[in-house]
């Protein structure tokens, strides 16, 4: 059976400031909602985290520098591996699809 309204009371705590519903003949709390507060900001965090992030953009495009000064490099013997790979193999015609049939 539900309690009515009069059987109940709300009050404000004078120190979290949260919502308590009270019965009146137990004396007891029923029910307790806590105010809703603001998240805290700490600028000291967010500043922080700023600057990990400016850190860490700074560090991957020190990294694909590094990468195109070597890509040349990289590129051209490449390039002769696959030169020398292409004259020490015998010369053959293609195959087409026609050719299968």
């Amino acid at each position: 059976m539900a309690k009515r309204s009069e059987d109940t009371f709300e009050l404000d705590c004078p120190c979290c400031h949260a919502k308590l519903t009270v019965d009146r003949a137990l004396g007891v709390v029923l029910a307790h909602t806590v105010p809703v507060r603001p998240p805290s900001i700490d600028l000291d965090d967010t500043a922080r985290l700023l600057r990990e992030h400016d850190e860490s953009v700074e560090a991957k495009f020190r990294a694909s520098v590094e990468a195109e000064k070597s890509k040349e490099d990289v590129l051209s013997r490449k390039f002769a591996e696959g030169l020398k790979k292409a004259k020490d193999a015998p010369i053959e015609k293609p195959l087409r699809d026609l050719d299968l049939d």
